[in-house]
């Protein structure tokens, strides 16, 4: 049976279109092999340029901040990070073989109707983080126009705030394509910067080596636990619900590994490059405030700097509101994907409003955006058991647009359902959030550690192993590559 959310563009006989920027009139229907172009580069400076922002240099002082030492901090991040990188890229390689959109693949596991559950909060987060990111950076760049003379108070702001907005949506209006082209011509640019950026930070920093930790025993434990969860195992994991929808435009005859390694190195690279740099110069005793560092540190280099700093909410930008529009489509909703998309930066416009109006509830909305998170690992874990275990690698892509029960699909995979529920309340029992009502008792039973990624994962994932491997039979079907 043919999907029936398929576009025209997705009718696998229509001859290859020319490559370039051109508009992607896609749904989530699977993306036919004439209309998949994307090379392995490609996709790592999509994932590079998501993760070229300032709050992975603030996070990386975390460490510092908390009390550990730079070495340790170091050893978290880039250790921490080969395992969250590796998962994601594991996802990657998933939405290339079966050129499936990540929330139609979650229908496998949670059925047809019962995946909208995850694509709604998909959807809902991906609107407020646009709000979130182009929020956070507003600061920043009003500190380096400050620095080159340029002042104009509320209305300066407001005139920053309305430019980032409207690129942001015009390149995911004009979808996949266009962000593949923005991010492979403009990342390489910005890593130029970047580098020049570090030289001159060390340059102008003593970093210290020999300084030890200040904490001891479970002190530091429970340090090294949410260190762990903000920027280290936690960063890869939180990507995870966006990796399908870029990688399934990835060209059909190249290799798993070179889809793999493309997107785990190219959220890898920036995420411990800037979170690194973040844990040095805090190490060496500055400010773990990238305005402050920008403006006191770069001087001459404020017009690149600035560059750099607005292309960062772009770049991650332009993948929330396409892959808003994608999650809302799963839910059911028969729009046009661009339409989807100019209403999610409505929102999201709306949203960044309400930010720049009060700062008290940005700071508060940002602390309870981060704490809730906490249902991607169970999340993930279901679907790399259902993929692995259940079907063997081989998800009959076809059966995830028929709700017919018959498909082996449908409407609701309650056995899915109940372990995400399961896995929900354990993530949150180990989690210590920003916020009190994101502080489960064991999380402060022991210490205020945080391995609600780790918890959430293996009871979600152990429970769905246990009662659908007697309940499911692995399909026979080959998936669609």
């Amino acid at each position: 049976m043919a999907p029936p959310q398929l576009s025209a563009t997705s009718d696998p006989t229509r001859s290859a279109p020319d490559s370039g920027i051109r508009f992607d009139d896609h749904g989530v229907g699977p993306i036919p092999d004439s209309h998949r172009d994307c090379s392995a580069w490609e996709l790592f400076w999509i994932w590079c340029g998501a993760n070229i922002a300032p709050i992975n240099w603030v996070l990386g002082a975390l460490g510092i901040v908390l009390g550990l030492s730079l070495v340790e901090t170091l050893v978290v991040i880039v250790v921490g990070n080969l395992v969250g990188c590796a998962v994601f890229g594991v996802f990657n390689v998933i939405g290339h073989r079966t050129a499936v959109n990540q929330m139609v693949l979650g229908r496998s596991a949670f059925g047809i109707k019962g995946a909208a559950v995850p694509a709604a909060v998909q959807g809902l987060l991906t609107m407020a983080w646009v709000g979130v990111n182009t929020w956070v950076v507003l600061d920043l760049v009003l500190a380096v126009l400050d620095q080159l003379g340029i002042r104009g108070g509320f209305g300066l702001e407001v005139l920053v705030a309305s430019v980032l907005m409207v690129v942001q949506l015009a390149l995911a209006l004009y979808g996949f394509y266009a962000i593949r082209t923005f991010e492979k011509y403009t990342v390489p640019l910005t890593v130029c910067v970047m580098i020049v950026m570090t030289v001159v930070a060390f340059a102008n920093s003593r970093v210290d080596w020999t300084v030890s930790s200040t904490l001891t025993g479970g002190e530091k434990v429970t340090a090294i636990t949410q260190l762990v969860t903000a920027i280290g195992v936690g960063w890869g994991l939180t990507w995870i619900p966006y990796s399908a929808d870029y990688s399934r435009f990835v060209r059909p005859k190249l290799s798993g590994k070179a889809v793999f390694w493309a997107s785990a190195a190219g959220m890898y690279v920036p995420t411990v490059w800037l979170a690194a740099l973040g844990a040095c110069l805090a190490g060496a005793g500055g400010n773990a405030d990238p305005s402050a560092l920008v403006v006191g540190t770069f001087g001459a280099l404020a017009v690149p700097v600035l560059l750099l700093i607005m292309h960062g909410p772009i770049a991650t930008n332009i993948l929330n509101l396409y892959s808003c529009s994608l999650a809302v489509l799963t839910v059911g909703i028969r729009v046009a994907r661009w339409k989807l998309t100019l209403f999610a930066g409505l929102i999201a416009a709306i949203v960044l409003a309400v930010f720049m109006n009060s700062s008290d509830f940005a700071h508060a909305f940002d602390n309870w955006m981060v704490s809730i998170l906490m249902w991607i690992s169970p999340w993930a874990a279901i679907l790399l058991v259902d993929y692995f275990l259940i079907h063997r690698g081989a998800i009959p892509v076809g059966k995830l647009y028929s709700a017919d029960a018959r498909s082996g699909v449908g409407a609701f995979n309650w056995i899915g359902l109940i372990s995400l529920g399961a896995g929900l309340i354990a993530a949150w029992s180990w989690q210590y959030g920003l916020v009190a009502a994101m502080r489960g008792p064991l999380a402060t039973a022991l210490g205020n550690t945080d391995f609600s990624w780790l918890s959430g994962s293996l009871v979600a994932g152990g429970i769905y192993a246990a009662l659908a491997v007697g309940g499911r039979r692995p399909s026979s079907r080959r998936s669609i590559t």
